[in-house]
This record gives structure tokens, sequence and C-alpha cells, in this order.
């Protein structure tokens, strides 16, 4: 989908941002984003709905379980598994893998348009980081007038 790498900093002109500086905005970005999407991810959830999804989110095991057994009893074959697997390099039962599927495959079920919404959030949230750079950066980091 996306990644908050130095090829995000590119895309939206911070690549002059130091270096003891990138980590930490990325993190920050990283957590306006989560806020965010959740935020509108919420709209429209029975109180039920986002309380499970809490409990999905806090490694809530009986939940996990209860969530696999009834929408996902085949997980470990399904190819999101694998990939996650895969790239996680974590084991088959790994809470932290486990976690991470059933709350991709919730939203996939209780809020398909999911990709949709991130995809948005991130798009106003790069413009807004465009539109402020020169802030960002610092006025060290504007061009000087030509005399």
């Amino acid at each position: 989908m996306f990644s908050l790498d130095d090829k995000f900093l590119e895309d939206i002109g911070l690549t002059d941002l130091p270096e003891d500086q990138k980590k930490a905005f990325l993190q920050h970005i990283y957590e306006e984003l989560e806020l965010r999407v959740g935020t509108q991810l919420s709209e429209g959830l029975s109180d039920q709905q986002l309380e499970e999804f809490e409990k999905i989110i806090d490694k809530d095991q009986t939940v996990i379980g209860a969530w696999i057994s009834q929408y996902a009893p085949d997980y470990q074959n399904d190819d999101i598994f694998k990939r996650m697997q895969q790239a996680l390099n974590l084991q088959a039962d790994d809470v932290n893998l486990k976690s991470e599927y059933v709350a991709t495959k919730w939203l996939e079920v209780n809020r398909p348009d999911y990709r949709d919404v991130v995809r948005v959030v991130m798009d106003e949230l790069k413009n807004e980081i465009i539109s402020n750079r020169d802030a960002i950066l610092g006025p060290d980091s504007q061009q000087p007038a030509a005399a």
C-alpha cells in the first residue's frame, strides 16, 4: 500500500530533513495517520463492532480465536496470512501475527472500504505536509532571494 520511509520523504519534499529528525517525523506521521484513519473507520460502526475490533487490536486471544473460528477457520492457507507471516517473519501461531491478520480480515468484513479510506487520508496528510514543507524544514531551508 504505502511505506513511511525515505521514498515517502522524497515524495513530500522532505529529503533535506536532518537525519536525527527523520525517524521521529515518520513516527509522528504514522501516529497521525493511524488516528485519522481510525476516526474515519469508526464512523458508522456499532459500539459492539468497535469493542470487538479494540479487543482484536489489544490481542485478546479469546476474541481472536472466536473470530478465526467463525470467519477464517482455514486462515493458515489464506494468501494474506502467508504474506503477513513471511513479511513479519513469525511462526504461524504467533499472537502478533494472528492479531494482525484478524484485524485486517475484520476490516475487510466490517469496513470493506478501509483501503480507500487509508488512501484518501494518506493523500490529505501528504498535501498538508507539502503545503507546510518550508515551516517543517525551518527558515534555513528556504532559498535566498536573488539580489
